[in-house]
């Protein structure tokens, strides 16, 4: 089986080593007093091979303009955005994408699909693993929303699944847990991983309510699905 490690930078923020690249999805701030323990440093960044930095939409808590200065310490990055984001300028290495569009770079397959919120989200194979980063697609059940806003909100979401099952079998996972839906936290990460089944589901979109990942866990032994248990920024998960 492929191998990979994964850690937890904050909030929508992971990033993923697999044998060869380095890949960096949805980093927003990394709130590590430590610096030594901080994993995105100017050193740290310099000594990475094959990077490959994802913003699935430009909401503040999922794109930060500031990851466009990594490449003064690495040359070697590319820039995968949703094309909702606006840049200063636009280079070589800036990969614009929206829903339906497929990309590949030297050896890594990047497919976008939809989101239940603006932009998209990623479908990533490299190195022999493939690889789901939700973004802000999940089912956003608002007990606010009118009964007809509710079913509609149920229906995107579920046909936006039903196109992602094509790419089955899903090593990897990142999901939206969200405190703010209370008690309907868990549906569309539950609903998604009954659908796709993946090797593991990792929950995010949590702030700093860490403790909604050890309730969601819970939900996923009860179908069989490995979940992983976050509990601060910077921890690692092994693949």
């Amino acid at each position: 089986m492929k191998k990979a490690k994964i850690y937890y930078i904050y909030h929508s923020g992971f990033v993923v080593k697999t044998e060869n690249h380095f890949l960096i999805f949805d980093y927003y701030k990394e709130p590590i007093e430590n610096q030594d323990r901080v994993l995105l440093s100017p050193e740290n960044i310099k000594e990475m091979k094959n990077v490959y930095v994802f913003s699935s939409h430009s909401h503040a808590d999922h794109y930060n303009p500031k990851i466009l200065e990594w490449e003064k310490y690495n040359d070697n990055i590319q820039y995968v955005l949703s094309s909702d984001i606006k840049t200063d300028k636009n280079k070589s290495n800036y990969n614009f994408m929206g829903e339906g569009d497929e990309k590949v770079f030297q050896d890594i397959y990047v497919k976008a699909y939809g989101s239940t919120d603006i932009g998209i989200s990623f479908l990533v194979k490299v190195d022999g693993l493939t690889i789901f980063h939700a973004g802000d697609l999940n089912w956003w059940h608002w007990k606010e929303d009118s009964l007809d806003e509710q079913v509609l909100a149920e229906s995107l979401f579920k046909a936006h699944i039903e196109k992602i099952k094509e790419e089955k079998p899903i090593d990897i996972a990142f999901f939206p847990v969200d405190p703010r839906l209370c008690d309907d936290y868990y549906i569309g990460g539950e609903y998604f991983a009954k659908n796709i089944q993946p090797g593991l589901i990792i929950p995010m979109h949590f702030g700093d309510d860490v403790d909604i990942t050890k309730q969601f866990v819970n939900r996923m032994n009860k179908i069989n699905i490995k979940s992983a248990l976050i509990n601060y920024p910077g921890q690692e998960i092994i693949y």
